[in-house]
């Protein structure tokens, strides 16, 4: 019987979402997509609406992801979807690792070559972005992004929504505030406040959070 997963983003992270759901063992996948200029197909799939249509045709779909980089909007996505009764898939890519306790969230995927060590809890929504390392007894929110390459290391907790840029590092038992950002190569040293922006090697905030 064919597994119909229906994608919610049609951008760049879309087709890397597509690649895990097909590695996955995914094989009908179908593209929805808001943006005025989104493309009519993606991956040589012909995109089939927005997200009103999908919300439309659930019951023709075994599952749904949603694929929008920006934290926020993927989150609110994952959740009207889910009120409306979808059934939200959770893709780990063949080659990521998650150790067997790790708890995972709906919408959430894990891309590959990443890895999430034992103990860990990672919310809904979330994006372990090809490369990244989430260490052992990590706290991810709900909606959070950790970029490729990223390192999180041991009992990191990190707030709903805050993004960790390209190739940071995160050291242990810091907190990450919700909706933060460190910036690409960052080394975060000290624990970083709620909408706060830091870079740097150490990095520093240069907002006023």
């Amino acid at each position: 019987m064919s597994r119909r997963l229906a994608i919610l983003g049609a951008g760049g992270h879309g087709k890397v979402v597509a690649d895990t759901a097909l590695e996955s063992g995914w094989d009908d996948l179908i593209f929805f997509d808001d943006g005025a200029n989104a493309p009519r197909s993606v991956a040589g799939r012909t995109l089939a609406g927005g997200s009103d249509d999908l919300r439309a045709s659930l019951d023709g779909f075994t599952a749904v992801v949603v694929a929008i980089g920006h934290n926020r909007t993927r989150l609110a996505k994952t959740r009207e979807l889910m009120a409306a009764g979808a059934t939200v898939a959770t893709l780990i890519h063949p080659r990521g690792y998650v150790a067997r306790d790790v708890r995972i969230g709906p919408g959430t995927v894990v891309l590959a070559g990443a890895v999430v060590q034992p103990g860990s809890s990672i919310g809904a929504a979330v994006i372990v972005n090809t490369g990244a390392t989430v260490d052992h007894d990590c706290a991810l929110g709900d909606g959070v992004h950790v970029c490729p390459g990223a390192n999180v290391a041991g009992c990191v907790s990190v707030g709903e929504c805050a993004w960790l840029g390209i190739g940071c590092s995160v050291r242990q038992t810091l907190t990450i505030g919700a909706d933060s950002v460190v910036g690409g190569g960052a080394a975060v040293v000290a624990a970083v406040v709620n909408g706060a922006t830091v870079v740097g090697v150490p990095a520093r905030q240069i907002n006023e959070g």
